[in-house]
């Protein structure tokens, strides 16, 4: 976390998250546990994108 806050998660971003993406892989995961991704507004379509593409995105929220 940065001065001034999250930061993103894609590799190499350094920009400020704006995007919690909620996911979980249901073959390595019980269904409690969950884990969370930050993105920027520039990642965050692509990062849900991957997620959803493999059913692991359970929510998309604002920071």
């Amino acid at each position: 976390m940065s001065e001034d806050g999250p930061l993103c998660s894609a590799k190499g971003c350094r920009t400020a998250a704006t995007t919690d993406l909620v996911w979980r892989n249901p073959r390595i995961h019980e269904q409690a546990r969950v884990k969370h991704w930050l993105a920027c507004a520039e990642h965050a379509d692509f990062l849900a994108d991957f997620l959803a593409r493999r059913s692991f995105l359970l929510e998309r929220k604002p920071l």
